[in-house]
């Protein structure tokens, strides 16, 4: 039933949100974000009131976590769907893509977690090593602003295999040439589907780590994927505010590496470690977990939304996304469209004049942004005088 019920939201928002190119207004956005959220919430009462507190506290703790890890996702998608120029209105379908290939590839990687889990105890201090070595690349300053989006698969099939250089609508092959040849929709699809495995390396060890009950595994991460889409194009322009949300997940990995380490020395088997007798350790509670990973997130957000340096990132890369937006308008589009971009364009780079000079140490390749923001404008003064000769 639980199955059914997300394979008929996932066919729902296909045929009634994603088939026809649009860009979400934040209304919709916002709306269809609380509805996700509020059917996985309700999921979670159900599981609480029908498997008892345990069942309950492991379903929100493994839901959050996912949250917020398919969140930090969404800066990589921002980076893919930049590096390739999706046009915005398209940028829907390749989320839902990137959502319905996260939930197969992760399905089959808590089959896969779950059968090591009832074979090999040991199993455990890899997953929660693989945690810890996640937090700390996390860790790392840019972990966010990595220019190899494409990956190996993509670079290997845009130099071995005929692919345009341009859209054609929403279609993942065209005709150049006489020849049918790969557009760069469906290059940028199996970006996002080679990332999504990466990500799912590191989400299902963690949620592991909170819970072995493979049904709260499964319905906590799919949960936390529904929604995904609309979620990005509510938090878009907040996304690069979060600016210590990488810190904040380092810590919960963290956490969670930690308490998976402690509950295979309490399961150890094996010979090395204590003559393969279990180890008298502390483990941690389902409700501590819970509680310091909301408190975790909670401080994290708050922190990144009042930061005088979240803020500062957050018009720069406004700016550079909305002028390079601005640019890859076609002529048909209207002059009420173009002048709502360039708009918010504008804004942001008047909040960028403002910045004290240690924060505009933030525009990387200064002159390049400039350069960028300057063409945007001789851009939008061309296509006034055009409107000005239609009119």
């Amino acid at each position: 039933m639980t199955i059914a019920g997300i394979v008929g939201l996932l066919a729902f928002d296909f045929f009634f949100h994603v088939r026809k190119a649009h860009t979400p207004s934040l209304k919709e956005a916002a709306v269809w974000s609380a509805i996700y959220v509020g059917i996985a919430v309700l999921f979670g009462l159900g599981v609480l009131i029908l498997g008892g507190t345990t069942m309950g506290a492991e379903y929100f703790a493994g839901y959050i976590t996912e949250k917020a890890l398919s969140v930090d996702n969404l800066f990589v998608f921002l980076i893919i769907m930049a590096s390739f120029r999706v046009p915005r209105a398209d940028q829907q379908k390749v989320l839902l893509f990137g959502i319905v290939f996260s939930l197969i590839a992760r399905t089959g990687f808590i089959l896969l977690g779950a059968a090591l889990i009832n074979s090999f105890a040991w199993v455990f201090y890899i997953f929660g090593l693989i945690l810890l070595i996640t937090a700390g690349n996390l860790l790392k300053p840019g972990s966010h602003d990595d220019d190899e989006s494409e990956g190996l698969v993509v670079r290997l099939a845009k130099k071995y295999l005929p692919a345009s250089a341009h859209y054609d609508g929403d279609k993942l092959f065209t005709m150049e040439n006489g020849k049918r040849v790969l557009t760069p929709m469906l290059l940028v699809m199996v970006a996002i589907g080679g990332t999504d495995i990466l990500f799912a390396l590191d989400s299902i060890p963690a949620i592991f780590g909170l819970t072995q009950n493979v049904f709260i595994v499964f319905t906590a991460t799919a949960f936390s994927l529904m929604g995904l889409r609309q979620l990005f194009f509510l938090i878009d322009g907040l996304l690069d505010r979060l600016i210590f949300l990488s810190y904040g997940l380092a810590a919960i990995l963290g956490f969670i590496g930690v308490k998976l380490i402690l509950h295979a020395l309490h399961e150890n088997t094996l010979p090395f470690i204590n003559d393969g007798e279990h180890v008298n350790v502390v483990e941690v509670s389902t409700g501590v977990s819970l509680s310091v990973i909301l408190g975790v997130l909670v401080v994290t957000v708050v922190a990144s939304i009042f930061s005088p340096k979240g803020k500062a990132k957050n018009a720069v890369s406004g700016a550079k996304r909305h002028a390079v937006e601005y640019l890859d308008l076609n002529y048909e589009t209207d002059m009420v469209e173009r002048d709502k971009i360039f708009a918010r364009m504008c804004r942001e780079e008047d909040q960028i004049r403002k910045l004290p000079e240690k924060y505009k140490r933030l525009i990387r390749n200064e002159t390049e942004f400039l350069e960028l923001l300057r063409s945007a404008h001789d851009e939008h003064d061309k296509a006034q005088v055009r409107a000005d000769a239609k009119g």
